[in-house]
């Protein structure tokens, strides 16, 4: 199978967790100290490898198309000045990977976003990379990264897993299946928002996947599903009796930026990692 070289970021839904500045600034654009959410996650997918990216946006998004895009103005502007190190952080923007963009013209669901990226994709494996989350790594390698070396190994879908206190399994896509290791399961079911007494798990799913082309020919006979939604989890179950599929319990920390509260507590996380905020933050926080 071809290497995993292309990911898709859906990234149309309102951010209705986050409004009431969701309804003019996309949410994965909402900064983490001075990036938006959605750099680091193209970071990330850049870092594992992968070199074309499609979008998935919608009214109201252009912003990230724009934040991707040359600004030649602005360079201009850097460069008179002398500002270099400016000059090359905005630069990068514009060589990071291909990057393109397609709408969804309504919200039908993750599902239906997916199919989107249809001819994108082709007949190669690819990521899903949900743009309201970053997934910090634990190790050297990206979580996406440790994502395609399980996939390289195991020729099969990988989808990223977390454990989840059992009060939030509703929440989330929940995974069953076999433990063939201490991080790697051998899925034989998957849950959408299970109740406590439904979940085959405390597995939830967590923001990437990496999953073969015949992923879309379940989606194609996916019914809408909760929500009147086109439910992704509903097609990775469909998968199942199509292939193998696996979850990785990455090594790693998730900061989800839809809630208010955790979009605090990443940008305290993140800042406070920084030699150019963390020792007057620190003082800052000590007198409260």
């Amino acid at each position: 199978m071809p290497p995993v070289t292309k990911a898709i970021i859906p990234a149309a839904g309102f951010g209705t967790r986050l409004l009431p500045i969701a309804k003019s600034i996309p949410k994965e654009m909402l900064p983490i100290v001075d990036k938006p959410v959605v750099q680091y996650v193209v970071e990330e997918a850049v870092a594992s490898g992968i070199t074309d990216i499609l979008f998935i946006i919608s009214r109201g998004k252009r912003a990230i198309e724009e934040y991707f895009h040359s600004l030649p103005e602005l360079e201009n502007e850097l460069r008179a000045k002398g500002k270099s190190a400016e000059l090359e952080s905005v630069e990068r923007l514009n060589s990071l990977a291909r990057i393109q963009f397609v709408w969804q013209q309504e919200m039908r669901g993750l599902g239906d976003a997916v199919m989107h990226a249809r001819s994108f994709v082709g007949d190669d494996p690819f990521a899903i990379m949900l743009g309201d989350c970053i997934l910090e790594s634990a190790t050297a390698r990206p979580v996406l990264g440790q994502l395609i070396d399980e996939f390289s190994s195991k020729q099969a879908s990988v989808v990223a897993l977390q454990h989840v206190p059992q009060e939030k399994v509703c929440r989330y896509g929940i995974a069953g299946g076999t433990m063939e290791s201490e991080r790697l399961m051998k899925i034989s079911t998957w849950v959408e928002k299970p109740s406590i007494e439904e979940a085959p798990s405390q597995f939830a799913v967590s923001a990437r996947y990496l999953f073969t082309p015949t992923i879309f020919q379940t989606l194609a006979e996916t019914k809408p599903g909760k929500g009147g939604e086109i439910q992704l989890t509903d097609a990775m179950r469909a998968l199942l009796a199509c292939e193998p599929c696996y979850g990785l319990r990455y090594a790693g920390q998730r900061h989800d930026i839809g809630n208010k509260v955790d979009f605090l507590k990443a940008n305290l996380h993140y800042a406070l990692q920084r030699e150019d905020t963390a020792a007057e933050l620190r003082a800052y926080l000590a007198q409260l």
